[in-house]
């Protein structure tokens, strides 16, 4: 990337898949830190806590028991934002006071039946284990709701309420805000350029080279060139591919390669079990024509500066629009750059 050019200064970037825009300030890199910081101290945890509400046979909060798990685990939340609607409602006030009643539910994945083992300390025939729960939980609750949100919050600093390395399923008969805006902006470009957005952007990046985190011959792994969090990623397949469910054996070993380069490059990047919520969208259950969806995940970490600087979304960025300082393109070389050997085992 030449360093001359005008994205060292301040400038604005469209993000095609929200229609929304994004404030660089390149320069503010440079500014000096006097503000909060996080607490980076690392602790292993035991391999099983007998406190732990999500280990192996013991009994969640709700007084429901554990099975006796050898691999993934999935169970009804037992504190569900969602649940079945008994009693529909809707309610109109001349547009200014509307309400409509949900129909839902949530699960929760258990990825190992080891307390101590993140995603990222994981094989890869153990990610193909998560990757097939994935699939078979979008293909059993998409028969029922419109939106099946598969997500995972990881570490204290995202609101991660339980250290067992897990993630959420959430299923609506509605689509949310994001997926629909999504949904929206990937249609208007088929429309309007009769391609693929996302195949598009990505067959683009692979020719720039320039945001590329980790690739291989199903995937690519991208800062966006609209990347919000320092060192957010978008993850996708290369080619067309409408929802977690539609993966071949290809993509599934494909995708579990992937997932760990990059979950490793993220710890080692401070040298800390890395923070983020990720989740994935794909094309809605809704029984019409998708062509316009491209399945992708979002990684968004609030790692700023190193394990213990978190950014901010405040001020300008809840008043007017997101802003960061660091390039994509550096977010994305930094990445790059990291050891595929996790850093936990370099120590030993």
């Amino acid at each position: 990337m030449d360093q001359n050019s005008n994205t060292l200064h301040p400038h604005r970037r469209y993000n095609p898949l929200t229609g929304q825009w994004l404030l660089l300030s390149p320069h503010r890199t440079q500014r000096p830190w006097q503000g909060r910081t996080e607490d980076a101290t690392i602790s292993q945890p035991p391999g099983y806590d007998p406190t732990c509400y999500l280990c192996p046979g013991n009994t969640r909060m709700g007084g429901k028991k554990n099975e006796e798990y050898a691999s993934t685990f999935v169970f009804d939340n037992d504190f569900k934002a969602l649940t079945q609607c008994t009693q529909p409602f809707q309610e109109d006030e001349d547009g200014l006071f509307r309400s409509e009643s949900t129909d839902g539910t949530c699960r929760v994945i258990c990825f190992s039946r080891n307390h101590n083992l993140t995603l990222a300390q994981m094989e890869e025939k153990d990610l193909l284990a998560v990757i097939d729960i994935w699939k078979a939980q979008m293909i059993e609750l998409s028969k029922k709701y419109r939106w099946v949100q598969i997500f995972e919050n990881k570490g204290e600093i995202m609101g991660c309420s339980n250290p067992h390395p897990h993630g959420q399923i959430w299923a609506s008969d509605y689509i949310p805000e994001e997926p629909a805006k999504e949904d929206h902006y990937q249609k208007v470009y088929l429309q309007q350029h009769g391609k693929n957005l996302l195949v598009e952007y990505l067959a683009r990046e692979k020719d720039k080279r320039e945001r590329i985190v980790a690739e291989n011959d199903q995937w690519l792994c991208v800062v966006p060139y609209w990347a919000t969090w320092p060192f957010e990623v978008l993850l996708a397949p290369l080619h067309p591919t409408r929802r977690l469910q539609d993966l071949d054996d290809a993509q599934r070993q494909g995708l579990a390669a992937i997932m760990k380069e990059l979950l490793v490059k993220y710890d080692n990047l401070f040298s800390t079990s890395f923070p983020y919520s990720m989740g994935w969208h794909g094309a809605p259950a809704n029984n019409g024509n998708n062509d316009h969806w491209q399945l992708h995940a979002h990684y968004y970490p609030p790692l700023l500066r190193s394990a213990d600087i978190k950014k901010f979304m405040v001020g300008y960025e809840m008043l007017g629009c997101p802003q960061r300082d660091i390039l994509p393109e550096t977010a994305a070389e930094m990445l790059r750059n990291q050891s595929t050997t996790h850093y936990s085992m370099r120590r030993r």
